[in-house]
């Protein structure tokens, strides 16, 4: 698995579970510990994002950075030049792209 889809799976996960930790603490709004973890994976999921977007494109626009983004110059139309980033892709949805996505692997989704 490339350093690109691997990023993106941790990406996934941790999200994963900053959104299940969001449903539970609505209902268990007094929880510390459940706090205190949504705490670290909101931080952790935040950095991943920082990270992904510096060495490839942004995932949301919060990371938009024509002077960081996208550093190793991957999938962009205009290598070396500052841009906007946000276009540089292909973006992680796009199965046809990712040649690592589970919809291109052989018994895949």
């Amino acid at each position: 698995m490339s350093d690109r889809m691997q990023l993106l799976k941790q990406i996934n996960e941790t999200s994963f579970v900053v959104d299940d930790l969001t449903l539970y603490l609505d209902t268990h709004p007094l929880d510390t510990d459940a706090l205190d973890y949504f705490t670290q994976m909101s931080t952790k999921r935040k950095e991943l994002l920082k990270t992904y977007a510096e060495d490839f494109e942004p995932l949301t626009r919060e990371f938009v950075c024509p002077d960081t983004n996208n550093q190793s110059e991957s999938y962009t139309k205009y290598p070396g030049q500052r841009h906007w980033t946000w276009s540089d892709g292909p973006v992680p949805w796009d199965a046809s792209a990712n040649t690592n996505s589970p919809a291109n692997v052989k018994g895949g989704v």
